[in-house]
């Protein structure tokens, strides 16, 4: 069974699965952000950007789709050497119909200095 894929998505092919780039049909959104370094920094795949918080913890990044979406791959890169204190050591995972009823919760901890956590 082949998945299709719409004109301008990308297909990414970790370990020979066929698997649809879907951040784009999400809205993304965070708790709070220094002036320049907002949600756009997060996503524009240069390492060298990044989203930095302005505000009391628990920082957020939330990521809402119209649809519900089955997601079987997350990438997240952290980088203690560029973002020192401000690198997280723990990130939660929530998931849901909306902000008022997430559930079930996928918590890791960050040990490594640079890493993109799947």
């Amino acid at each position: 069974m082949s998945a299709e894929v719409a004109e301008g998505e990308e297909v990414v092919k970790p370990d020979s699965a066929v698997m649809r780039e879907m951040s784009k049909k999400a809205a993304w959104s965070v708790s709070s952000c220094k002036p320049g370094n907002g949600v756009n920094l997060l996503r524009d795949d240069n390492l060298d950007t990044f989203w930095q918080s302005d505000g009391a913890q628990p920082h957020l990044v939330n990521i809402q789709f119209q649809k519900k979406v089955k997601l079987q791959l997350l990438g997240i890169y952290v980088d203690y050497k560029l973002d020192e204190s401000y690198t997280p050591n723990k990130i939660s995972i929530r998931v849901g119909n909306g902000f008022r009823d997430l559930k079930g919760s996928i918590c890791t901890n960050i040990y490594v200095a640079a890493c993109c956590l799947i």
